[in-house]
């Protein structure tokens, strides 16, 4: 959620697509599909200073509530859309993304990180320059799986991670008959994602500045979010009764 020059909360509902909700409370629905294809699972958004709204459709397959069978399967449904309030055009920007999942600007609006969950890496996607349309690794070989990311005031990215790699899961991978036949069990049977809180704080380079850890998860675990505000950072969660804050230094 994001809220645009307008004061128009814009929405990325996973169910409902993309969204805007006025001071006034009234929802107003802005895009449904691209290229023909139903966004299934709108996920996150960044707002340019032009209007522009980036956002993720983390799979064209799998829904919510299906989301442990997708990572399972682990295939590349996942899309990088941008909708134009002005003309209300959609367009695909990229696709075949490994559940494409928080998205954030840089500071200079000529890039934007797509976390990749399902690869535990982060892709750049170029807007300006000679690269303009084209897109990269940012960062890969992520020490757990990137949900949703923000800037900083200082130039910097938060990077939440709902939890660390798990070592089970990441030998299935090489074996899909393996995955098949764990897919016809309960996934009260499967590995078991650790209650671990993570968040890394990266430079434009993508360099490590600082990691935050609960490793317990007893204080905060899970976290989907991180969010600068003041002198604070705020946490967030899909599972936790509460938001974290966390003074920054």
């Amino acid at each position: 959620m994001k809220f645009d020059a307008n004061g128009n909360l814009i929405v990325c509902d996973a169910f409902k697509g993309l969204l805007s909700i006025d001071p006034q409370g009234e929802i107003k629905s802005l895009a449904t599909s691209a290229d023909g294809v139903p966004i299934n699972f709108a996920d996150a958004l960044d707002i340019s200073s032009d209007g522009i709204i980036y956002f993720s459709d983390a799979s064209t397959k799998y829904a919510l509530d299906d989301g442990l069978y997708g990572l399972l399967e682990s295939r590349p449904y996942g899309r990088f859309l941008s909708y134009d309030p002005v003309s209300g055009e959609v367009k695909v920007l990229l696709k075949d993304l490994y559940f494409a999942n928080g998205v954030a600007l840089s500071p200079n609006e000529d890039y934007v990180l797509i976390n990749e969950s399902y690869r535990t890496r982060i892709t750049r996607y170029w807007l300006k320059g000679p690269d303009a349309g084209t897109h990269e690794i940012f960062m890969d070989n992520l020490p757990g799986f990137p949900d949703n990311i923000s800037a900083s005031k200082k130039g910097t990215f938060w990077l939440a991670l709902i939890t660390v790699r798990n070592e089970a899961a990441d030998k299935l991978h090489p074996f899909p008959t393996r995955k098949n036949l764990l897919s016809k069990v309960p996934p009260a049977l499967w590995p078991k994602a650790q209650p671990y809180g993570l968040v890394l704080e990266l430079d434009e380079q993508g360099n490590i500045i600082q990691s935050l850890h609960d490793p317990t998860g007893n204080h905060l675990g899970g976290i989907t979010s991180a969010q600068e505000y003041g002198d604070y950072l705020y946490l967030g969660s899909l599972h936790n009764d509460r938001i974290g804050k966390y003074k920054l230094p």
